[in-house]
């Protein structure tokens, strides 16, 4: 029952993930490595699909190995939170209390990203198996 649990959880982060990479204010990296958290403990085939993808693959191992975010992902982050409180602020147009609640947990997040450590040249060079 659990193993279930934890492929479906994977499947519903990967399916977030994949979206994510088409609407620019929803993250894709972090379902990303949940979802290769999930089929880590119920399929290792789709585990090791994450982990040797091309694409996919760097940025969950580096995670995993050292907690690391490229530079790139960093800016890439930064960015769509920046866009993502504009956007609320423009079209939501919310009243101060919320608006500083949402800029305080962005800027909390943006913090959080921008103080990871980046990959090694070490890391970057071998894929997990």
């Amino acid at each position: 029952m659990t193993r279930h649990l934890y492929l479906a959880l994977g499947f519903l982060s990967l399916a977030l993930g994949i979206i994510g990479a088409f609407l620019p204010l929803l993250p894709t990296t972090i379902f990303i490595i949940i979802a290769a958290y999930f089929f880590g403990r119920s399929s290792e085939r789709l585990e090791a699909r994450i982990l040797n993808h091309p694409k996919l693959g760097p940025p969950v191992v580096a995670w995993r190995r050292e907690g690391a975010i490229s530079t790139r992902a960093k800016i890439a982050a930064c960015t769509g939170m920046a866009a993502g409180y504009a956007i609320f602020h423009v079209t939501g147009n919310p009243a101060p209390l919320w608006r500083g609640l949402a800029a305080a947990g962005l800027i909390a997040s943006a913090i959080f990203v921008v103080t990871r450590p980046k990959p090694s040249a070490a890391q970057a060079a071998e894929p997990e198996r």
